[in-house]
């Protein structure tokens, strides 16, 4: 027997005695995701392509651990991501980041998103209050989006209250720090497998 959560409650699947400890357990009647069996007796999600999700870091995020270390925190970007893609480990998604300072280059990789990716974790930073190309981009695209921002931008100066893409996105989160993209990523999974 192996037992997991859904949703946060208990759920129970019974696992033929003919199988061996490698062979996949499908869920199909219960619509939840198939699970690998793994030698320990423990269930892990298995990881697909149609489960992928982008996150983007938009201009001076590779900047992280060195610029305002008040504000941003003293995490790199390199460590954010490390941590993101053990999360989507965890979680049976595959985590794929991007980071420009460019304008452009943010949009031609959401024009790329479509139909590749599941869902988007955002966090503009200085265009969130300018792009109406990243909006627009964004907008082309019908999957989940969460906005991120790693200060909480009401607390601030009052250009950065602005957000282009507030009204189009499935939720917000912002003042958590780093730990901002993890929340990200957990509802964004949460929000895919309630539509699954």
């Amino acid at each position: 027997m192996i037992a997991f959560f859904l949703m946060n409650r208990p759920l129970t699947l019974l696992a033929r005695q003919t199988r061996t400890d490698a062979d996949i357990l499908s869920a199909d009647y219960l619509r939840v995701s198939t699970v690998k069996i793994r030698k320990e007796g423990k269930a892990m999600p298995e990881k697909s392509h149609h489960k992928k999700i982008l996150v983007i870091h938009g201009p001076n995020l590779n900047m992280l651990g060195k610029r305002e270390t008040h504000i941003y925190g003293h995490e790199s970007l390199a460590e954010i991501d490390a941590r993101l893609q053990e999360k989507g480990e965890e979680l049976g998604v595959d985590v794929e980041t991007f980071q420009s300072n460019h304008e452009g280059a943010i949009v031609d990789k959401i024009q790329q998103a479509a139909g590749s990716v599941r869902g988007i974790v955002i966090n503009p930073a200085a265009y969130t209050h300018t792009s109406v190309a990243i909006r627009d981009a964004l907008v082309m695209l019908d999957i989940p989006l969460v906005e991120v921002h790693l200060s909480n931008i009401y607390r601030r100066e009052p250009f950065r209250h602005q957000s282009m893409i507030a009204d189009i996105v499935t939720a917000r989160i912002a003042g958590f720090g780093s730990h901002g993209y993890t929340l990200a990523l957990e509802g964004l999974v949460g929000v895919l497998s309630r539509s699954a």
